[in-house]
Formats: C-alpha cells, structure tokens, sequence
C-alpha cells in the first residue's frame, strides 16, 4: 500500500514537472514583444540598424519613420520604387521579425517622398596651436595630477584655442588663487 501511495505521489509530481517544463527562452519573445513595442525598444533599433535588417537595396529606397503602438511601421519610401515596395511587405516584414526574433511590425505604412540620408556633421580641425598658446596650455595644466583627466583637458584646450576665436576671445581664462576667474589678454 505504501509503494502504491509512492506511485501516486509520484506520477502527481510527473504532471506538475510536465506542465512547468516549458522553457523560458520558449516564452520570452511572445512575452516581451509587447513590451519592447511599449517602451519604442523595436523602434529605435529599427531605425538604427535598418541596412542590416531589410538589405542595402532596400534601405538605399526607403527609410523608416516611426513604428506606431499597434505594430504600424511607416516607411518613406522613394516615389518610384513605391509600387515595388508594396509588393515586397509580406518579405519585408519577415525580415524585419527574423531581425528582431519577433513579430516587432505588423504592417506597413508607405508615404512616398525623399529618401537622402542627411550627411554626418562636418567634425572641424583645430588650427595647430602658436608657441605662446601652448606655453600657456602647458602652464594651465601644470596644476592637474590626474593624467587621463590632464589629457582630456589638453585635447579640450587644444580645440578651444585652435577653434574660431581663440584665447580671450573664445572665453578661455584661468583661475586666481582665490577662485575668481580672471581673463588672459
């Protein structure tokens, strides 16, 4: 009676293993794709990594613009590839939920117009420092300790003084010993 009591126990403890034995990583995409959708997670990848996802063709025609609440990518897309565009959307979005590992867009929205890429900033090359300049660079960092924070500070001088104004022109003053700033003439 006792080992039939066991058995019963047993198979009980089977059932409750069998319906727990699901596998979180199973779940985790359902769970989290509303979620993600929620908080724009989708989206800003989306926009960031949108060559990698839909291919260099694809990205060189449209662009994304935003990705609504109810799973509505609207994409710009160039007046001339619009029709074609329309017809890829089932492939499109099964890519774009491969990428994702989730159905992230559920349709799509096309609004035709320009698809330009706006161009990277322009960074500026400071001007190379005059020998009275970096003396007094030098002197100003003379008193840092730290050489990372010195460093930082002396590529951050360095732009400031080669920048446009430069100098006392630019603001650039040092500190008294009391605190008050004073400016370099």
């Amino acid at each position: 009676m006792a080992m039939a009591a066991r058995r019963a126990a047993g198979q009980r403890g089977d059932e409750r293993r069998r319906r727990r034995a699901t596998r979180a990583g199973l779940l985790l995409p359902e769970a989290a794709a509303k979620v993600y959708r929620k908080h724009g997670f989708a989206a800003a990848r989306l926009v960031t990594d949108w060559e990698a996802v839909v291919g260099e063709r694809l990205a060189a025609v449209c662009l994304p613009e935003r990705l609504a609440r109810d799973g509505a990518l609207t994409v710009r897309v160039a007046p001339a590839f619009a029709l074609e565009l329309q017809h890829l959307e089932p492939k499109l979005l099964e890519r774009i939920a491969t990428f994702f590992g989730h159905r992230a867009v559920t349709r799509l929205k096309l609004r035709q117009g320009d698809v330009r890429r706006p161009e990277p900033p322009r960074r500026r090359t400071p001007r190379p420092l005059t020998d009275a300049e970096e003396a007094r660079l030098g002197a100003m960092l003379d008193a840092v300790d730290d050489e990372g924070l010195r460093d930082a500070l002396e590529r951050l001088g360095r732009a400031v003084l080669g920048g446009r104004g430069g100098g006392a022109r630019a603001g650039l003053s040092t500190a008294t010993p009391a605190g008050r700033g004073r400016r370099d003439a």
